[in-house]
């Protein structure tokens, strides 16, 4: 049974200033996404699901689902802010998405195989999908879960400070902890995030999680407990998020999840600030120059 690619695109990318989950990116046109959705397919994934917002439906339907659909079976999901489990309801001030774990949870009912998730704004690769695709399709229990990982230093904008997964890992390359940091930037020839006000400083080699991750459906129903469980703690904060590395830490330090650590030797790049494009699109024009991709990837 081929694996499920489900791609997140619901974020407000309100630091970026446009929908920058369709901006284009490539020669022709294409976006991330594309990339994605392209490397994907030639990796062996054979159903790809969106999670989008509403009211970006009519673009999104004329322009992505409109051509992945010649090519794929391609479906799509709302993240919604008024989707929450019962008893819990929208607090009025609330603006804010509720987080990549969320955006998991409400796809429960349009993915029934192992999957992989991923960020629509960021590029992973061919082999990034290769490696979890090999890795979804010889799945093991129904908690071995798994990740791609990359170097911290190698994740960075020069543009603006950036939040990651910092991953912990035993011998065996399996992770042990996840931590959220915010704000992580160079400074001083250091990269430092902050915490409750203080500066701390990371190592350039740290593993981080760019949000490839390697589920089976069985990360759904620990994804509605783990959510209810925070909308107790946090609903009224009005700037809280479920992220998928506190799911994934909770299911490992209470024993209910496995994390295998997947490396690749694709470069990761995205596009966090609009400054960033200018980068995207120049390394993926060395892509194409070099034969990797083709210079307009559906024709």
């Amino acid at each position: 049974m081929k694996p499920t690619l489900l791609i997140m695109a619901a974020g407000l990318g309100s630091r970026y200033g446009s929908l920058k989950q369709i901006d284009p990116v490539g020669p022709s046109g294409e976006a991330i996404i594309d990339y994605s959705v392209f490397d994907a397919i030639k990796a062996g994934f054979g159903r790809i699901v969106f999670v989008i917002r509403k009211n970006i439906e009519s673009d999104f339907k004329a322009t992505l689902l409109k051509r992945f659909e010649r090519f794929a079976d391609v479906d799509y999901v709302f993240q919604e802010l008024d989707m929450l489990p019962p008893p819990y309801q929208l607090p009025v001030d609330r603006i804010k998405p509720w987080g990549t774990a969320h955006a998991i949870l409400v796809a429960s009912d349009k993915v029934h195989t192992p999957f992989a998730a991923i960020n629509a704004d960021d590029f992973y690769g061919l082999d990034a999908f290769r490696k979890m695709a090999a890795q979804l399709q010889n799945q093991g229990m129904e908690t071995d879960y798994s990740m791609v990982g990359y170097e911290l230093e190698k994740t960075l904008s020069e543009h603006g400070s950036v939040s990651r997964g910092v991953c912990s890992q035993s011998e065996e390359g399996f992770l042990t902890a996840i931590q959220e940091r915010t704000k992580i930037r160079r400074e001083d020839n250091k990269l430092v995030f902050e915490e409750n006000g203080q500066k701390l400083e990371l190592d350039q080699n740290t593993i981080v999680s760019m949000n490839f991750w390697g589920f089976t459906p069985t990360v759904f129903q620990q994804t509605e407990e783990g959510f209810s469980k925070f909308l107790h703690q946090n609903i009224s904060d009005p700037k809280s998020e479920y992220y998928i590395p506190t799911l994934i830490d909770e299911l490992i330090s209470s024993g209910r999840g496995s994390v295998k650590i997947l490396t690749s030797s694709s470069r990761w790049f995205g596009v966090t600030y609009r400054e960033d494009k200018e980068m995207v699109v120049n390394e993926i024009k060395k892509l194409v120059d070099r034969g990797d991709y083709p210079v307009n990837l559906w024709k």
